[in-house]
């Protein structure tokens, strides 16, 4: 009996934030809005609801929109009615004001996004177990052995993933199904949203060979700008170079890969497992908030951050014993600062402890933009690595980005 032949699907949410908005908020449905800006729990239109009202009767006119948005936050994502003005993620929301001031503007909330994540994947792997998790919205799934995953070369399997997250979430996704997860991902993209694509080996040259050298997870700005230079503008152009010739203007590492992505080479398989190195949690103020004057609110914000770090930590079963900082001062110059130290932890306070000591070793006389804590060499919780707590000198690096050198200020959050 012949193997069954290797199939690969990427899954990826369609506008998975916004999506999970208009769940909430109905009445959006088919308009363009934008989801950026601050942070709020409770959504300020709740307040305003008369006795026995849903959010879905929120009129129209009691949502803000962009052309009254004054600060400088930046967008998480855009419905697709908001992306065809051209409106795309981590653009300026003041940028985004002029393409399309009547857009809606709705605070992000990642933990509603967070929860719809954990329950699409879910349904997932009660379908398909073999699930590779990339991030709250996409995932790869090795479909090869699944029942239905070789029918219509995947495609029936694919489209029972399709309706069982529609039925559990209301969400609707996008599966590319491909010989390996290189083609999968491009895949995915071509028929967004609510869309299947299936691509077999014989396809290549005219599926894959068409697209644009950037469509490739891999190739970013400056190698598809160097491509550009030499005439190489999409896949099938690097396909017609010989592997010698990539190397040579690419390198041996990077034009060796380019050779074999080209041509739909990719033999990754799909990772079940995959340890964290670090954990983090930052956030970007709506204004410059400084060290002196604004100490009380950046000393509850760094707290915060420190208390969310913990839960992430405690919930998914890790320690960890480097904790870092990072700052982002006015000027957009970053700095950041980590310390070792000789046990692992998870709890809120030794973390706010330990990471108000890297503070101490950053300048803070300039305002700032964000703050971020981090915790790193993680190891499982229970582990005989985390149970020994082998001591370590204590050291700690500093790497800092254009910021003010000499000491930092005595006032510390």
């Amino acid at each position: 009996m012949n193997a069954p032949i290797r199939r690969i699907a990427h899954l990826d949410m369609d506008a998975f934030y916004a999506s999970a908005e208009l769940l909430r908020y109905p009445q959006l449905k088919g308009l363009p809005v934008v989801i950026g800006g601050g942070r709020r729990k409770v959504d300020e239109a709740i307040q305003d609801l008369p006795e026995g009202a849903t959010l879905a009767d929120i009129p129209l006119a009691a949502f803000p929109v962009l052309k009254d948005y004054t600060g400088r936050g930046v967008i998480t994502t855009a419905t697709y009615p908001a992306r065809q003005f051209g409106i795309g993620s981590a653009m300026g929301l003041m940028k985004a004001a002029k393409l399309c001031p009547q857009a809606i503007l709705l605070p992000v909330d990642f933990e509603r996004y967070r929860a719809f994540s954990r329950q699409f994947k879910q349904v997932i792997l009660e379908i398909a177990p073999l699930m590779e998790d990339r991030g709250v919205d996409e995932v790869y799934i090795d479909f090869t052995d699944v029942p239905g995953g070789q029918r219509e070369g995947g495609r029936v399997l694919a489209r029972l993933i399709q309706k069982s997250i529609f039925q559990a979430t209301g969400l609707t996704c996008s599966i590319g199904v491909a010989p390996n997860k290189l083609i999968a991902k491009m895949a995915s993209e071509f028929n967004k949203p609510n869309g299947i694509s299936i691509v077999h080996e014989s396809d290549l040259q005219t599926l894959i060979w068409p697209l644009p050298a950037r469509k490739v997870n891999g190739i970013g700005p400056k190698a598809d700008a160097k491509l550009e230079r030499f005439g190489l503008r999409t896949v099938g152009d690097i396909a017609s170079r010989e592997r010698d010739w990539l190397i040579a203007h690419f390198g041996k590492a990077t034009g060796a890969w380019m050779h074999e992505v080209s041509w739909g080479r990719d033999e990754r398989p799909v990772v079940t497992e995959s340890e964290p190195v670090s954990m983090s949690r930052e956030t970007t103020f709506e204004r410059d908030l400084h060290a002196v004057r604004d100490r009380a609110e950046l000393g509850a914000i760094f707290t915060h951050l420190c208390q969310k770090v913990a839960e992430d930590l405690q919930r998914k079963g890790y320690v960890g014993k480097t904790i870092g900082i990072k700052l982002r001062y006015d000027n957009f110059q970053i700095a950041t600062r980590d310390q070792t130290i000789d046990r692992f932890i998870d709890d809120a306070k030794a973390i706010r402890q330990t990471a108000g000591q890297c503070l101490k070793r950053v300048p803070l006389e300039r305002p700032l933009r964000l703050i971020g804590v981090r915790v790193g060499a993680l190891v499982r919780a229970g582990s005989s690595e985390a149970n020994a707590g082998a001591p370590s000198r204590k050291r700690g690096s500093d790497r800092a980005t254009g910021a003010t050198n000499g000491q930092a200020t005595a006032s510390l959050f």
